[in-house]
């Protein structure tokens, strides 16, 4: 009997044996890939402890592990959860908590929407943002005539899609103290006959935020955590929020310490002195999914407002070659300043003559054995002659795609054919840096990743539009826009080590999709059926079942 016992022991203990080495989660029959130098696509994968313990063929992995829970992915794409690399959580936020105006297609409709939205909330104020004159028919520039009759006893303020103007009405002019005499270095109050027609760009509209009220914490908070839920659906597990305050870092910290907030946030503060303050006391900043060590700066404005800094005047407005936000002594100062405390330094730059200036300033400063991963935000018209810059000294250039087939329909009149060559260059860019970060600038475009990749590979826009593509020479092949989705945001964050593939080692956040991914047809209906963040399922659609 109790040779029998122990023989049973012996073979129960060898056939636990046998079922493999205990992992967390094993997802298995799928296309995974792996986001490597070859470009691998694998079948299964072990995961523990939120990160990949090995990744393989089915047979191997499934002999080799057990897990008390599997995903059969039912031959399902696997891919790295894509990072926007270039998305602002708290604009979004606040165009949430106001009245978007995104789409809106005349004066008359958008006045209409305003309205109802004041009465039906009795608002003491209104914030609107995502108004785009050139969907009007007219393609001007408004003015607040119909908005002081509508509102002559309340602020009103409705942003530009862009965010580099705002419309106000007067009642928020006075408060400020604006005139038709004010000045403001790097922003325009614009004019009509001598009077102020309520239009403020780029840093003119700094003369009106602190006359608006400001959002509580916790609608920001209820409201990220609704932009997040979207962003996972989308398989998007990180965003690099670009610029934010103090108070919104406290906010994204705070969330992340309660564990509300599971996106992996690269958070930009904004170059002003109170943030650097922050950088010299706390120097490079990593709470769990939360990482602070870089500064965001603006050179210029947009091209849609007229704001984005040429080198030659604007074909369809010759007196304009557009704005300087921050001058060029400063520019070069902000570079020492990230370098003295160890932080990267992201600049935004449209215009090609803001670009040249910016990625002087980096040549400048460059030291080949510092690591300083410069990026420029945009790079959206770039001289062909400062193409090298990006190669010559290691500058990474952050685009959005989906600002291209956007602005296809009025960029030959802004820049003139001459310029078209040097405008929305992804491919040249790549080819320079060998590396390129995609993302999408939310809400100034939706959060749409399939959006963005249509617009990086096929250069077309949600209605397939044109069917050639939009300066197609320039489109990015697909496996290159992935890497610029997943892998690249990772070097340009420096967190490649953690995540961005799905080798071994790194963290098992990743994303099943509906459908396939395929260069010549890029559907923009496509979702996620799960997202997993470190392991842990933070989306399901139930698609699988």
């Amino acid at each position: 009997m109790y040779k029998f016992l122990f023989f049973l022991s012996v073979f129960l203990l060898s056939t636990a044996c046998m079922k493999g080495k205990k992992v967390d989660l094993i997802v298995h029959n799928a296309r995974i890939h792996v986001m490597d130098d070859l470009n691998a696509i694998d079948q299964a994968m072990a995961i523990k402890d939120g990160k990949i313990v090995e990744v393989g063929p089915e047979r191997q992995i499934l002999n080799k592990y057990r897990a008390d829970e599997e995903v059969d992915c039912k031959g399902k794409d696997v891919y790295p959860g894509f990072t926007d690399a270039h998305g602002h959580l708290f604009s979004y936020a606040k165009q949430k908590l106001g009245i978007n105006l995104t789409g809106v297609k005349s004066w008359g409709t958008l006045l209409v929407l305003v309205e109802k939205y004041q009465e039906s909330r009795n608002a003491k104020f209104v914030i609107g943002s995502g108004w785009d004159q050139s969907l009007w028919a007219s393609d001007v520039m408004p003015t607040n005539t119909d908005l002081n009759q509508l509102f002559p006893n309340i602020p009103v303020a409705l942003y530009r899609v862009d965010g580099h103007a705002v419309l106000v009405n007067d009642f928020l002019l006075r408060k400020a103290g604006i005139n038709q005499t004010t000045k403001v270095q790097g922003g325009q109050i614009l004019l009509e006959n001598g009077v102020c027609t309520g239009l403020l760009v780029d840093k003119a509209m700094d003369l009106v935020k602190s006359h608006l009220p400001d959002y509580k914490e916790v609608d920001y908070q209820k409201t990220i955590l609704e932009i997040q839920e979207e962003l996972f659906q989308y398989g998007i597990t990180g965003v690099h929020e670009a610029g934010i305050t103090q108070r919104e870092r406290v906010i994204l910290e705070r969330m992340v310490r309660a564990n509300q907030l599971k996106l992996n946030i690269y958070a930009m503060l904004l170059a002003n002195e109170e943030n650097f303050l922050f950088a010299q006391k706390k120097g490079v900043y990593e709470y769990k999914n939360l990482s602070i060590r870089s500064f965001k700066m603006f050179a210029d404005g947009a091209l849609g407002s007229r704001g984005a800094l040429l080198k030659q005047p604007y074909a369809d407005h010759a007196e304009d070659h557009g704005l300087l936000l921050t001058p060029t002594d400063e520019i070069a100062e902000w570079v020492r300043k990230a370098i003295k405390v160890g932080y990267q330094l992201n600049t935004h730059a449209i215009g090609d003559s803001a670009n040249s200036l910016v990625l002087k300033a980096y040549k400048a400063a460059y030291d080949a054995n510092k690591d300083h991963r410069w990026r420029i935000e945009h790079a959206q018209v770039v001289d062909p002659l400062d193409f090298h810059y990006f190669g010559d000294y290691a500058i990474f250039p952050s685009v959005q795609p989906t600002h291209a087939t956007t602005d296809q329909r009025w960029a030959l009149q802004r820049l003139g054919q001459g310029r078209m060559k040097g405008a929305y260059s992804y491919f040249s860019l790549y080819e320079q840096f060998g590396m390129i970060a995609l993302g999408t600038d939310f809400p100034v475009e939706g959060t749409n990743p399939f959006m963005t990749l249509r617009a990086a590979v096929l250069r077309q826009n949600a209605e397939g539009f044109p069917e050639a593509g939009f300066r197609k020479e320039d489109a990015l092949p697909l496996d290159i826009a992935l890497k610029g989705m997943t892998l690249w945001p990772q070097y340009a964050s420096f967190s490649e080590q953690r995540r961005g593939s799905l080798k071994k080692g790194m963290e098992a956040t990743f994303m099943i999709l509906l459908k396939p991914l395929m260069e010549s047809n890029i559907a923009i209906d496509n979702y996620a059926i799960k997202t997993i963040v470190k392991g842990k399922v933070v989306y399901d659609s139930e698609s699988l079942d």
